[in-house]
């Protein structure tokens, strides 16, 4: 499993010239330029940094194949990129330029932009795509009750390329990123924006695994939320491959579909099916549930979060439908959100097209310890981990220890201490003044090498190229 991760940028400049976004970005990534003679570069966990369309600041976690893994080397993202930060502002403050620099880890701008939080699943080469697709795409649309970051949402008109959609007042939704899905499925990720891109790209043997890259999700804040929203994603796809099957829930219409979703909150509103019937998000999610539930209790649990995911699934769902989230307001991002702005709107007499409401939403996603909403509510116990600041120090400095990152690491690590320049991509490490020597891994399991362990041995002995080329 692994998430990319878009980030916003913004820099306030009261008093001094305004920069662009471009501008605030070379700022940015001028150190990695330096050391990595790129702005496309890995880092030393094994994960991937580099600098995206529309000076996005992107951040790849390197392969995990735990939900541990997976939400420290995200979290860790989060701290390489507020060194980032610190490192600009130095530069920038001996350039003349005194401003701040916020990076938001959402998924939305003010005029309307939209970037992504994307999933990346290694599934077995024998899963057949289109039944894949259309036993994953009901799960996804309804996934935002679970997982979705929310967003207060200013009065909206009819939208005409979506028949059936109607004008709403302002109101809290679900999700950040649904508004902006325009395809079910496409090979496109920012033209179309579809739920599930159909890019055949597994970074491993072709003829055993596929990449299932999934782009509709919301960034998320909270650890919990994220244990939730990538280990119940991780059952479906193992149900999946197991051959359970699901039922058909294909949606007639599926963007007009999580549209519906994201915008009613009670979860009930009635999604038209294919097949003529009708279901609710509700009643898709906990169909869902209940299968995965059924599934462990045959097969057993696969890794020890297990109960946890099913536990927070069902909780959450329950919430949804009580329309009390008291008992999920400090694990689940759209609830924790909910909570804090809701409480402050009736205390300060706003309605939800307030702007301060706006300030305090793209607040919650600022990065910045200390000052984002969201690590101050964190700081004083109001949003869960599960995690600890240890976990997430570890992550930032080493790989996951159950994947290729490890050889990954390894290889950064002793070229850069030899002061040799060198290229990386996922499946390949390669010392560039000895091209030859070029070492493959297309095995996401391998952590050991003895043809890396041969290479890093040369450099330490001042002599690569008596290593032997495949």
């Amino acid at each position: 499993m692994g998430v990319e991760t878009e980030f916003g940028v913004h820099y306030s400049h009261p008093g001094t010239r305004p920069l662009t976004p471009e501008e605030v970005a070379r700022y940015l990534f001028r150190p990695v330029v330096e050391w990595g003679r790129s702005s496309n570069v890995f880092v030393s966990n094994g994960s991937r940094l580099y600098l995206d369309v529309g000076s996005h600041p992107e951040y790849a976690t390197a392969e995990c194949s735990t939900l541990d893994e997976l939400v420290a080397v995200d979290k860790a993202g989060e701290r390489v990129m507020q060194e980032l930060i610190d490192q600009a502002t130095e530069r920038m403050a001996a350039d003349g330029f005194g401003g701040t620099i916020y990076l938001y880890k959402n998924n939305a701008d003010s005029a309307g932009n939209s970037y992504g939080s994307h999933e990346n699943y290694l599934l077995n080469r024998r899963t057949e795509f289109r039944r894949l697709s259309e036993a994953l795409i009901p799960f996804l649309i309804t996934r935002q009750l679970i997982a979705g970051a929310g967003t207060s949402v200013a009065a909206m008109p009819v939208d005409d390329s979506l028949p059936g959609t109607t004008r709403r007042d302002a109101h809290f939704a679900f999700s950040q990123r649904a508004d902006h899905v325009l395809e079910g499925i496409s090979s496109a990720t920012t033209r179309s924006r579809p739920i599930i891109n159909t890019r055949d790209e597994p970074h491993a043997d072709a003829a055993e695994y596929r990449r299932l890259h999934v782009i509709v999700g919301d960034s998320n804040m909270s650890e919990t939320t994220q244990l939730v929203r990538f280990g119940a994603t991780d059952l479906m796809l193992r149900m999946i491959e197991a051959g359970v099957p699901l039922g058909d829930h294909q949606l007639s219409k599926p963007i007009l579909a999580i549209r519906q979703v994201s915008h009613d909150l009670t979860g009930t509103a009635p999604l038209e099916l294919r097949n003529g019937s009708r279901r609710s998000a509700l009643e898709l999610q906990r169909h869902y549930l209940e299968q995965a539930t059924a599934f462990i209790h045959r097969n057993g649990a696969h890794h020890e979060r297990v109960p946890a995911v099913l536990d927070l699934w069902e909780r959450t769902l329950d919430a949804v439908e009580s329309g009390d989230s008291s008992g999920i307001d400090t694990e689940i991002d759209w609830a924790i959100k909910h909570r804090f702005l809701s409480r402050y709107a009736a205390k300060n007499g706003l309605d939800w097209d307030a702007p301060r409401l706006a300030q305090l939403d793209l607040s919650y996603h600022d990065i910045t310890a200390g000052r984002g909403l969201f690590s101050l509510l964190q700081a004083r116990g109001a949003a869960a981990r599960f995690l600890d600041d240890a976990a997430i120090e570890d992550a930032l400095d080493n790989p996951p220890p159950s994947t290729r990152a490890v050889l990954r690491s390894r290889f950064i690590r002793a070229a850069r201490d030899a002061g040799q320049a060198y290229s990386v991509d996922w499946t390949h490490l390669k010392l560039n003044d000895l091209p030859l020597h070029a070492i493959s891994i297309k095995d996401p399991f391998q952590t050991a090498s003895d043809r890396l362990d041969a290479l890093i041995g040369s450099l330490s002995s001042g002599d690569a190229s008596s290593v032997h080329p495949v």
